[in-house]
């Protein structure tokens, strides 16, 4: 509910002069700009370099998950695996901390707008910051440490629907303080993300390398019901497994293609009815323009339209369709699609969806409504009168650009695939294919020892 209290607590904010708004505007937006100079060095597979260029970057303290998580996934990219633990343990640290505080300051006042708040990650953001450095600890033979990991994302994602019941109470709580006479009725959406299908991959086979079968067979049985139970998320057949053969040894690969989805701005505009009591979400895009996109009961005294925006998932397509391992010169095979990135992207964003529309829908109302009534006290009829209308309805507009913070250097999407080979030692060749067959991006591996028994795991990526 958005009442009278609301509007009178918040018409201060807009009269302020035009110039003040202005210069003040980057505090509610999104900064991306200094990501795409770095964004190309990744892509052009200088791994090192574009982690030191992002180092450079500067970062509010409250965005300071963003910084270690990029970081720290380039850092991985570069096969520096101890700084990127580092940065990814901190991502991690940082997220367990801001969470809660996110949601106090969300709850003590509606008005505040979601780009002040301290970005605490999305949650397959968190999650990958267990699984990477799962990969990095692999990659320096801690099995322990790399089983920890695995654990950690497994009780994050078992955790998951318990988090924003959590947050649901807690936004309960501290209405009773609200002074602006908000109320929030936020209902989580359902969790139904709750195993990983990477995780199941690398924990069977490190149990399988160190010969608890049983364990390693209870990990495949759980890879296999992520793709059965969870068709939303992996809607492709899961890769082909291969572990506890009698002869032989297993070759494993993992490829990490593209990045990670973005978030977007979802342009929208809200009409108010006052005979209906009725709060109407419209599209504003020429193809939805005037659709309804959701409504809400919410009585107000007149009929008025206001602007505002929330923020959706958007994938960013890679040029990579397949990934090829060679040998010794001999073609092993091309990996299967493992994990795609994305989906789990959109399937955990929607647990919170919900909050930050009914968030942004009640304080597009209520400094609308402020907007509306000051504009009438303001008006006197003249050039000066017109000027510090125009200064409300840029403060109105500039207050409500969408959150579009997120995590810009995960990878896209991630594939495996395991062979049989007979122990040895080899010269591997990893190839992306780009959609039209041709080789993208070539990794070699020289002289890599394939064992018996072990976890013979090597990865590659393309940010192509």
């Amino acid at each position: 509910m958005v009442n009278g209290r609301a509007v009178s607590g918040i018409a201060c904010l807009f009269w302020i002069p035009l110039a003040l708004i202005l210069s003040g505007c980057g505090a509610v937006a999104t900064r991306t700009k200094f990501y795409m100079p770095v964004t190309d060095t990744l892509v052009a597979g200088n791994f090192t370099q574009a982690a030191a260029e992002f180092n450079k970057a500067k970062f509010d303290k409250k965005d300071r998950f963003l910084y270690f998580v990029d970081s720290g996934a380039l850092y991985h990219y570069a096969s520096e695996y101890d700084s990127s633990n580092i940065r990814l343990s901190s991502a991690e640290n940082a997220a367990d901390e801001l969470f809660t505080r996110s949601i106090s300051r969300a709850a003590t006042s509606i008005l505040l707008n979601d780009n002040v708040l301290e970005y605490s990650g999305e949650d397959y953001e968190i999650l990958y910051t267990n699984l990477l450095k799962a990969l990095n600890y692999l990659a320096l033979n801690k099995f322990d440490d790399a089983f920890v990991e695995i654990r950690r994302a497994d009780l994050k994602l078992s955790l998951l629907g318990q988090k924003y019941r959590d947050a649901s109470d807690e936004l309960q709580r501290g209405e009773a303080s609200d002074t602006t006479g908000t109320k929030l009725d936020y209902k989580p959406g359902e969790v139904r993300f709750n195993n990983d299908a990477l995780a199941r991959y690398l924990g069977l086979h490190m149990y399988a390398a160190e010969g608890k079968w049983d364990d390693a067979r209870i990990d495949y049985e759980k890879y296999l019901d992520a793709f059965l139970s969870q068709p939303e998320i992996y809607p492709f057949e899961p890769p082909d497994v291969v572990y506890g053969i009698d002869s032989g040894a297993v070759l494993s690969v993992v490829g990490l293609a593209g990045l990670c989805p973005v978030k977007e701005a979802l342009n929208l505009r809200l009409r108010t009815d006052k005979d209906l009591g009725l709060v109407q979400v419209l599209y504003t895009d020429s193809e939805n323009k005037d659709v309804e996109y959701g409504n809400l009961a919410l009585p107000v005294k007149a009929d008025y339209y206001f602007k505002f925006a929330i923020p959706k998932i958007a994938p960013r397509p890679s040029t990579i369709s397949a990934i090829r391992i060679w040998a010794n010169g001999n073609e092993l095979g091309e990996l299967g699609l493992l994990e795609d990135v994305g989906k789990i992207a959109e399937e955990t964003f929607e647990a919170k969806k919900t909050l930050i529309y009914l968030r942004s829908v009640g304080r597009a109302v209520a400094k609308g409504l402020a907007s509306h009534k000051l504009k009438e006290k303001v008006d006197t009829g003249d050039f000066v009168g017109w000027l510090k209308k125009v200064a409300v309805d840029v403060g109105s507009d500039i207050s409500e650009n969408a959150d579009l913070r997120c995590a810009r250097f995960l990878p896209g999407k991630i594939y495996a695939a395991d062979f049989v080979v007979p122990p040895g030692t080899y010269n591997l060749k990893i190839e992306f294919i780009d959609s039209s067959g041709q080789v993208a991006q070539t990794d070699t591996i020289p002289n890599y020892s394939v064992t018996k028994d072990g976890f013979n795991l090597v990865r590659a990526f393309s940010g192509q």
